[in-house]
């Protein structure tokens, strides 16, 4: 079997920019990048499955004529639940702008916090409290193991 090298480079490719707008900000670049990485993954899909042959309906070909069913099948849910994301994040967009006037998405106040922890090299409360805790259960262990020795 041979794979057609164009339609190989024509995903590859749509994946990659697909990629690139997933990692945007706007929800509108973003869904445009779902959905060229959703094509560009179907693409791969129909390339792995091999090339054209008869229909895959038993009587109606030899079996080794028939194409594979298995990659169509893929491809058809593949773009199902790509339609459902794509409406959910319609959906998505038009709220932000709605509310916002914008469809950028905006920072977590916890993504904030940590990321300002992270500057300033600091540990949070949680750290802290696991640290103190493993050590009192360090503890237990040890004087457990020595009741266990003396007996």
């Amino acid at each position: 079997m041979s794979a057609n090298l164009t339609l190989i480079i024509t995903a590859s490719f749509m994946i990659g920019c697909g990629v690139y707008l997933i990692l945007e900000r706007s929800l509108t670049r973003v869904l445009v990048g779902l959905i060229m990485l959703g094509n560009g993954a179907n693409l791969l899909f129909m390339v792995a499955g091999g090339p054209a042959g008869k229909p895959p309906i038993i009587g109606t070909a030899p079996t080794e004529e028939m194409a594979d069913p298995l990659p169509q099948a893929l491809v058809l849910t593949a773009i199902v639940i790509a339609l459902g994301t794509t409406a959910f994040l319609l959906a998505m967009a038009h709220r932000s702008w709605q509310l916002n006037g914008n469809d950028d998405v905006q920072d977590d106040l916890e993504d904030a916090a940590i990321r300002q922890l992270a500057a300033t090299d600091d540990v949070s409360d949680s750290h802290e409290l696991s640290q103190e805790a493993s050590a009192e259960e360090d503890a237990e262990e040890e004087v457990y193991e020595e009741e266990g020795a003396e007996q």
